[in-house]
């Protein structure tokens, strides 16, 4: 994929569990990884106690809406 001249190589996800708790479960910090020509840079995406399938929440409502673009901008920003 290719973004006002940049040339985005690889994307990803990733889900720290940083503390478990017995009532609300699993606080997870989430984070997007976006590789470019340009560099790459890991931004902090969501944190919170999100359930079990936090990340494959998160990565559903990234794709399913504008998100993506918004994320790739904000990366882009990081990167200058």
């Amino acid at each position: 994929m290719k973004m006002e001249g940049v040339l985005i190589t690889k994307m990803e996800m990733r889900q720290y569990v940083e503390r478990r708790d017995e009532r609300l479960g699993d606080y997870s910090l989430l984070t997007v990884v976006v590789e470019t020509d340009r560099g790459a840079v890991e931004m902090k995406y969501d944190e919170g106690f999100r359930g079990p399938d936090a990340l494959e929440s998160a990565a559903k409502l990234l794709l399913q809406y504008a998100g993506l673009a918004a994320l790739i901008n904000r990366a882009l920003i990081e990167l200058s």
